[in-house]
């Protein structure tokens, strides 16, 4: 609308302003005005006699700069929101999450732009919180097992320990170093998924998934969990290890946290989900299964964990899916346990 109303009265105005340059000219050299009887003629007399050039050269210039400086005005006041919206994002900043450009009251394109800065501000906030809520869950999850380590070594020193106890003290050592080991060895597997994927191979996703029950069929009787899978052949595009750390994960973690007696199901079928990780265990709220994909996040809790797990599992899972174009979802199961489904990509 602002462009067109500077196309509209800037073609005005130069027709305006050039009949009257005009006129100017032949009254000065040929002693006529140029007439044409419509709003051209705004603001001069036709009549030659009445038509004076001081006069008329004054109107030009004043007509002009009114018409200049509103057209200024016109443009600094359709611009303000843009200007607005460029000084919100400059002071958006780590220790300023909150900003936002406030330009919605319009409904134009700028304010649909602003809408969108917002929007992406929002993102860019969620973000930078995820980001801070991720580092200070790992400096915990890492301070704890080094600070059992810490004490570990300090009560060995302590006195003169029995070889048993030196025997004991360093099983526990060997404890605290693999829980460290696992979540350093998952936080590397994090980021490189987060990357996205080197390359695109054809994989067979059925074969993968027989390798990992096959992996963690021996874990799995340990417990008493009866381990069982449902393989079609299927194939998807993506990077082998990434995905057998992914049927690892979710195996994996429907052992972990399942009990005496329960199952674990693999199924892989052509059709999406292409891949589906049925587990028994304790019952799970729904309002909380979203919660499980956010780094560090347990059924158990927070925090708490007294399988060992890092409780990165679900997070690489779904960075892992979202690397291969792919969703993953989970949903409570009524009489305890878990449903993840991963739907990929599938084909050559």
């Amino acid at each position: 609308m602002t462009v067109l109303t500077v196309l509209v009265v800037g073609s005005l105005w130069l027709t305006w302003a050039d009949q009257l340059v005009r006129s100017i000219h032949h009254h000065v050299v040929d002693d006529y005005v140029l007439c044409s009887g419509d709003w051209r003629n705004w603001g001069y007399s036709c009549d030659n006699a009445q038509f004076t050039g001081p006069y008329a050269l004054t109107l030009l210039l004043v007509v002009s700069a009114a018409v200049v400086l509103g057209l200024v005005l016109l443009g600094r006041w359709t611009l303000a929101p843009l200007r607005q919206m460029t000084r919100a994002v400059g002071r958006f900043g780590p220790q300023n999450l909150v900003e936002r450009t406030g330009s919605r009251g319009r409904r134009d394109e700028l304010s649909r732009l602003a809408g969108e800065i917002d929007s992406m501000l929002d993102r860019v906030a969620a973000g930078y919180e995820g980001q801070r809520r991720f580092a200070g869950n790992a400096s915990h999850e890492l301070r704890t097992p080094l600070a059992v380590q810490r004490t570990l070594v300090e009560v060995g020193l302590a006195g003169d320990p029995t070889p048993q106890q030196l025997e004991l003290l360093a099983r526990q050592l060997l404890a605290a170093n693999q829980r460290n080991e696992s979540l350093i060895e998952g936080l590397l597997v994090l980021a490189e998924s987060d990357q996205g994927l080197r390359s695109r191979t054809p994989q067979r996703l059925d074969e993968i998934a027989a390798d990992a029950v096959a992996l963690h069929a021996d874990a799995a009787r340990q417990v008493g969990v009866v381990l069982s899978s449902d393989l079609a052949p299927v194939t998807v595009a993506g990077e082998a290890a990434l995905l057998e750390r992914l049927l690892a994960n979710l195996v994996s973690n429907g052992i972990k946290y399942n009990q005496a007696g329960g199952e674990v199901c693999v199924q892989v079928h052509p059709g999406q989900p292409v891949l589906t990780v049925t587990n028994s265990g304790p019952v799970v709220a729904a309002e909380s299964v979203p919660g499980l994909f956010e780094p560090f996040r347990r059924a158990r809790g927070d925090r708490l964990d007294h399988t060992g797990g890092a409780g990165l599992g679900l997070t690489i899972a779904r960075s892992i899916t979202t690397a291969h174009g792919g969703l993953i979802d989970a949903r409570a199961r009524p009489d305890g346990g878990l449903v993840v489904t991963v739907e990929l990509p599938t084909g050559t």
